[in-house]
């Protein structure tokens, strides 16, 4: 690593305990599902390896790692349950350590979280027996057997941590056992363990107590700390900051790493918990800092802080002393060589898409994270550079331009239209979605570092590619909306049609979706800025089938509160004009009963066909001896990390 030249105080050294650690930025536990039956092995070893290589802090492993056989919620978590974990635990410390960053990782009893049926199908058990919306079991209060049977098992986890040459353990409260004990939204015992706050506490006090006599000081522990559910009847402000001092009292944390609101439904999680694109940057950072003010010992934070200047603020403003940022490292996990490098306006920007959490530990625009066993995050150099042409601006025309430039060859991006972005210009027409451009901006900035000639409002015929003598093309001139197999269509318009603004929505518009993307919604809600009504179908039993949970939730509940009536399990068959306007029929994917709706304005969402005429006359071109890669919706209509991916592994071999 590069010694930092700087005052930049997110390069300030910190130290946390006995741990000495060389700057403020943070990996926080998630869980990566990169684990080989709950073992951190290869593929887990080199995810957290590249960003201790990248140069940040701590990475902390294990988000939700099992302290016993019954909280599991049925694969992708680290078991700590077990010493055979110990020694790929000693492997991945050796190779975090000889990077220079330390290594946490969290364990954690899920309680109520957990899933019964799977593994050894035993029961869930909880404080109390109150079912959660988001696991859906149904639990059993624990006695004390069971109490003192789990504590005994957060010590032994400690204990393979220590052994397993990790620098510290945290233990999770919110939505996971100690939180279920801690708050009386889940707990209703009326014995030591239930009613007032010091006795909800005691169930954390005591599993912290068994984890220093465990471990004593050898290793940092802490608790990642729920500072304020955010709900009528739950954990206050001052519940937070009274059961912080509680721990503080009784000596046996180093360290609080402050978490917001509650996560025992999709809602409240991606609203109060793990922040999606309908929340804004950093929400909790205010609650953070009143938490901060009343509080002693080292703070952590991570939640929805994805850029280096909020970080710095949270830094250099005394709110936290090391800052969580967890996705931005899935984007670029060499963000902190950036900054020492003098090239922070380089750094893979994370656009808050939760890509992450729909696809574990995959961003939506770096094809490495994640992949490192199989895909390098350093582009290396062409051994013969040559000339490319790259048609097509859109996420994988970018993309490909950009790696081939940084292998060194000399690169020409043409573009047909007077911007680049393609479907992501257009997503970005909404407001819970314009964060997406920066992933064409980032890409447009580096194209005009690495040289690369951009020329738009080109379209790009046989003869223009064969003008320009490549040795290889890249065709990636994306789709159309595809409305050709509607019985009708000539009475549609396309998402893209209202999202673009070239057509004007009517008064009341119906929308049918038949992907499950966010195109459809997206749409419903720019109608209804407009003063529109919407009526909204479905060939899905939901909005927002493929999406992440975070935009599915956020889509639902602003639907509700618009008042846009959705119609699912509904198949378009056909679309006619009759005098009162036009006229949509369909049939129930399971009754096949027929429905007819009748609106001003039809919108039709069916993804997009490719448009690869241009691929097809290279392909059987005579005068053409190079090579010719066909990329994103110009191959099938897919999603951006596809694209990114699909991109990136082939540019990476011209």
């Amino acid at each position: 690593m590069t010694r930092p030249q700087t005052n930049d105080p997110l390069l300030a050294p910190f130290t946390l305990g006995k741990l000495n650690l060389r700057n403020r930025i943070v990996s926080t536990s998630h869980a990566s599902m990169k684990d080989d039956g709950g073992m951190p092995g290869e593929r887990y070893q080199a995810y957290h390896e590249e960003k201790a290589r990248g140069g940040l802090a701590m990475t902390m492993i294990g988000g939700s790692a099992m302290v016993s056989r019954d909280s599991s919620w049925g694969g992708g978590q680290l078991d700590m349950s077990d010493d055979r974990i110990v020694p790929y635990l000693q492997s991945l410390a050796t190779r975090v350590h000889a990077q220079g960053a330390a290594v946490m990782t969290q364990i954690s009893h899920l309680g109520r979280r957990a899933n019964a049926f799977h593994g050894e199908w035993r029961p869930t058990i909880a404080p109390s027996p109150i079912r959660e919306i988001r696991s859906r079991g149904f639990p059993r209060e624990m006695d004390r057997d069971d109490i003192d049977r789990v504590i005994s098992d957060y010590a032994d986890a400690a204990r393979r941590a220590r052994d397993g040459g990790l620098d510290g353990v945290e233990t999770l409260c919110g939505g996971h056992l100690i939180g279920q004990f801690m708050s009386p939204l889940a707990n209703r015992r009326t014995d030591e363990f239930g009613g007032s706050l010091e006795n909800r506490a005691r169930f954390g006090l005591m599993v912290h107590e068994a984890i220093r006599e465990a471990v004593g000081d050898s290793i940092a522990i802490g608790i990642r700390l729920v500072i304020d559910e955010g709900t009528e009847g739950g954990l206050s402000a001052e519940d937070g900051i009274a059961l912080a001092r509680m721990f503080e009292r009784e000596g046996l944390v180093d360290f609080f790493d402050a978490i917001y609101g509650r996560m025992d439904s999709d809602l409240f999680l991606s609203e109060d918990n793990m922040p999606g694109m309908f929340q804004p940057d950093a929400p909790y950072l205010t609650s953070v800092a009143r938490f901060r003010a009343e509080t002693t010992l080292p703070l952590i934070h991570a939640g929805g802080i994805r850029d280096t200047a909020t970080a710095r603020h949270a830094i250099r403003e005394g709110i936290v002393d090391l800052v969580g940022m967890t996705r931005a490292h899935l984007a670029d996990p060499h963000l902190v060589q950036h900054l020492l490098d003098g090239t922070e306006d380089r750094i893979r920007p994370c656009v808050g898409a939760s890509y992450c959490l729909y696809k574990k530990a995959t961003c939506i625009h770096n094809a490495a994270t994640g992949n490192e066993l199989s895909i390098p995050h350093t582009v290396p150099r062409a051994d013969t550079p040559g000339r490319v042409v790259v048609v097509g601006g859109g996420i994988a025309g970018l993309e490909a331009a950009r790696v081939c430039a940084l292998r060194g060859h000399d690169v020409l991006l043409l573009e047909a239209g007077a911007q680049a972005g393609g479907q992501l210009g257009l997503a970005a027409r909404g407001p819970e979605r314009a964060n997406l451009i920066g992933l064409v901006d980032w890409r447009l900035a580096e194209l005009t570092r690495l040289g690369v000639d951009v020329r738009m409002n080109c379209y790009a015929g046989l003869d223009d590619i064969l003008a320009e003598t490549p040795d290889t093309v890249f065709v990636a001139t994306g789709g159309l909306p595809d409305l050709d197999g509607i019985d009708g269509a000539e009475f549609c318009v396309s998402t893209w049609d209202i999202l673009s603004g070239t057509v004007t929505p009517a008064a009341h518009v119906l929308i049918h979706d038949g992907t499950g993307r966010a195109p459809a919604p997206s749409c419903a809600l720019r109608v209804r800025q407009t003063g529109g009504k919407v009526t909204f179908t479905t060939s899905d039993g939901m909005i927002g089938q493929e999406m992440p949970y975070q935009d599915n939730t956020g889509y639902r509940k602003r639907f509700a509160r618009q008042g846009i009536g959705v119609m699912p399990d509904l198949d378009l068959i056909r679309v006619t004009r009759d005098t009162n306007g036009i006229s949509a029929e369909f049939a129930h994917c399971f009754s096949r009963e027929v429905v007819t709706l009748h609106a001003d304005q039809i919108v039709v969402e069916h993804g997009t066909q490719p448009l690869n005429k241009l691929y097809r006359d290279l392909m059987s071109s005579k005068a053409f001896s190079g090579k010719v890669h066909l990329l994103g919706d110009a191959a099938a209509a897919r999603d951006v990390h596809a694209a990114v991916r699909e991109a990136y592994v082939t540019a990476i071999s011209v």
